[in-house]
């Protein structure tokens, strides 16, 4: 499919993006980087190059670059540290046991001191960016649901933001694209606790349907179809949560045993009403799974389920709600029955 942000290719099958993954970040035998201090300023020298052989470059030459394009326009000064440049999510995310070697267009930085002039300029003259976003207080998402509000997001300030995590299950990686001024953080850091909670559960329980109510991209229900979960069903409150899980299928759909899906809205549509409240279907997929993805307030979801939902997985972000959680915990419980359980 094209990028729904820039109307490029950024999105691969999984396959065609895990047989990157060996090598991706590694450094040729010709490759030489620069360690600095990341409390400290860079020292004033040109840019180094790429490896010209790979053309990777080691992300601490990257960062210094990116830090002179900041301190040149204005949002640095030559006093502030080489970290105040912002934040590195690498595309694909993946566990890294040592710092990257970075190719072309496989980084999304994301800074509290960016601003437009300094995005262009590192999309343009920066090779390893794919796409500059500003990041203001908070999560991206929903703050409120059930209120029909617009939510909460970053700002994409030039490129695209769109780059996908790899994620392990006991039946083999998973890709989770998302939109990442709009999507909350989810780097893979080796074993994933809350893949493992629902292996644990779908062993456990042998559901025939599981339901995950707060999917954001996605991850648990992919994780739950390619483990040998029959029907999924993924919903979110938030626009982007649903639609980039409708695509992730997509993407993961030989592993999941899918033809393909059947998106039903575009993303545009989706966020003409950001935060949902009754629950709209946005996409199908159909084959050794049936899978659905609604956006919605999980709390009208109910009459939309089968009669027999054996296992659900309720990820709220406010965990440390403990008087919400255990109110909607109950509330599902009540109203759809089976399993229930907190990632």
């Amino acid at each position: 499919m094209n990028c729904p942000v820039c109307g490029g290719d950024c999105i691969e099958d999984a396959p065609a993006l895990f047989a990157r993954l060996p090598h991706a970040f590694a450094p040729c035998p010709d490759c030489m980087g620069l360690t600095y201090d990341k409390r400290a300023p860079p020292p004033d020298l040109a840019p180094a190059e790429p490896c010209p052989s790979c053309e990777k470059r080691f992300i601490d030459d990257v960062f210094a670059q990116i830090w002179t394009i900041m301190a040149d326009t204005g949002d640095l000064s030559r006093d502030d540290p080489l970290a105040a440049a912002g934040t590195p999510l690498v595309h694909p995310g993946i566990a890294l046991h040592r710092p990257p070697y970075l190719p072309p267009r496989s980084l999304v930085l994301l800074s509290r001191s960016v601003t437009e002039e300094s995005a262009r300029r590192l999309v343009a003259e920066v090779p390893e960016i794919r796409g500059v976003v500003r990041n203001g207080d908070g999560v991206p998402g929903v703050i409120d649901t059930g209120t029909d509000g617009n939510g909460r997001r970053h700002t994409l300030l030039a490129g695209c933001d769109v780059r996908a995590d790899i994620f392990d299950t006991p039946a083999g990686p998973i890709a989770v694209y998302k939109q990442q001024s709009v999507i909350h953080i989810e780097f893979p850091h080796g074993q994933n606790p809350k893949i493992l909670a629902t292996y644990q559960a779908i062993r456990k329980r042998s559901p025939r349907t599981f339901v995950d109510a707060c999917s954001g991209a996605g991850t648990l229900g992919l994780a739950g179809g390619v483990l040998g979960v029959p029907a999924v069903i993924c919903n979110d409150a938030w626009y982007a949560a649903a639609f980039w899980t409708a695509c992730n299928i997509g993407v993961n759909r030989e592993a999941l045993g899918v033809e393909g899906v059947q998106i039903l809205h575009s993303i545009a549509d989706l966020a003409e009403r950001p935060v949902a409240t009754e629950p709209v279907l946005v996409a199908v997929a159909e084959g050794a799974r049936d899978i659905r993805v609604y956006h919605g307030d999980l709390r009208l979801l109910p009459p939309l389920l089968p009669d027999t939902v054996d296992l659900t997985a309720i990820d709220l972000f406010e965990k440390d709600d403990r008087e919400k959680l255990k109110e909607i915990t109950q509330f599902w419980i009540a109203a759809v029955g089976g399993d229930v359980f907190i990632p």
